[in-house]
């Protein structure tokens, strides 16, 4: 008997490449064949708040069951992505958006990357069936950076704080488009039971439109589930 997160046979799967760097995405819709019944799995869950950095809430989902969304996948992965070896699991979480945008911190309002090294894969389903946001893709101006590595880092950093100290902070809010520092190169859709996956060094962060209201109801909010492989 196949789990709730079982990677759906028909599922509709397709790569795409963006910005002048060129980094791949792989875009699968239809990932689920019942992605309702993981969005009630996910009201039966304990939300809370995981480290510093997600605006919202998590509930972590086991080795075991998160796998089956992307084993039949991991020698396309290991190909694409350019891999030495298949992806492993690393950690995965039902995360749920709650923080007002108001309401961010500055580190929030920064596009972001999940690691340094290139062999560390996001993978991040949709399930919010109001399909109100999704998911920037950006550069940074003043480098030219699309991701960040360890032979980046240190100049990534420098270059930011310069910015920020002639440029202030971003405004209070969720980055969405273009700003002073960054320029938005690619947008992903959130659409319901559509999954992503891409490098988690390239800076991204969550599409989320001006006005948005936050919902900590796990069936009626920005309900995602992140997968992170390396």
């Amino acid at each position: 008997m196949s789990g709730p997160l079982s990677l759906s046979p028909a599922a509709q799967i397709h790569t795409d490449w963006f910005g002048t760097e060129q980094q791949p995405i792989v875009v699968v819709d239809s990932a689920l064949d019942d992605p309702h019944r993981v969005v009630a799995i996910a009201a039966q869950h304990d939300f809370t708040a995981i480290g510093p950095f997600y605006p919202g809430l998590r509930a972590a989902v086991s080795e075991r069951i998160a796998m089956e969304l992307v084993r039949p996948l991991l020698p396309e992965l290991e190909v694409t992505f350019g891999l030495a070896l298949p992806p492993r699991f690393l950690e995965c979480y039902l995360s749920l958006l709650t923080t007002p945008s108001e309401r961010l911190q500055p580190i929030q309002r920064f596009p972001h990357f999940d690691g340094l090294e290139a062999e560390r894969l996001a993978v991040l389903l949709y399930l919010d069936a109001a399909e109100s946001t999704g998911t920037g893709f950006y550069r940074q101006r003043d480098t030219g950076f699309e991701s960040v590595d360890a032979a980046r880092f240190e100049h990534y950093r420098r270059v930011l704080e310069a910015e920020v100290a002639a440029l202030g902070l971003p405004n209070s809010g969720y980055i969405g488009g273009d700003s002073a520092h960054f320029e938005r190169t690619f947008r992903v859709s959130g659409l319901f039971n559509r999954m992503v996956i891409y490098r988690g060094h390239a800076l991204h962060c969550a599409d989320i439109p001006a006005g948005y209201v936050p919902d900590a109801n796990p069936q009626t909010g920005r309900l995602t589930l992140n997968l992170f492989l390396a």
